[in-house]
């Protein structure tokens, strides 16, 4: 096999996994990646704006609030004016949504991230440079995406 076949082959390897892994969060929590991740960091920042939940997220607020919004209708997350300041609003789980999230798997990047930390600087370093490339040979070094493994739609399971 040569090598570029080998590369597409891991390509595709990772994509599947990304595919098997959202249709399993899907399946036994209901939810996508981009909204555990979103209720974990409302669970971990506390009382959190819009804002520094997207920045903590690295999702674009317009994201963030979209995403939030489905939270919010399914009774997961809702939406409190602060008291001190009414311009801002702050997004708390609900009861049903710390229940749901105890019992939701864990993000794929997660256990990507518990194992890439792991690695020396240097293997770090050449991962990156190497993902990076591909990106740009597949012409999608400029899609802006947040750092979340996953496939279809960041709002709704599919």
């Amino acid at each position: 096999m040569e090598k570029h076949e080998e590369v597409l082959i891991s390509i595709r390897q990772i994509i599947r996994a990304i595919d098997l892994h959202s249709k399993r969060l899907s399946k036994e929590s209901g939810l996508t990646g981009p909204q555990l991740i979103l209720m974990r960091s409302i669970k971990e920042l506390g009382e959190v704006t819009i804002r520094e939940l997207s920045n903590h997220t690295n999702m674009s607020q317009a994201t963030a609030t979209t995403i939030l919004d489905r939270l919010e209708r399914n009774e997961l997350v809702k939406r409190v004016r602060s008291v001190q300041d009414k311009r801002k609003v702050h997004a708390h789980l609900t009861d049903k949504g710390r229940m749901v999230l105890e019992q939701a798997p864990t993000p794929l990047q997660q256990n990507f991230i518990n194992k890439f930390q792991r690695l020396e600087e240097w293997e770090q370093s050449l991962l990156l440079s190497s993902v990076q490339r591909i990106s740009s040979m597949m012409n999608a070094e400029d899609i802006d995406v947040a750092p979340v493994l996953e496939i279809g739609s960041i709002t709704t399971p599919e």
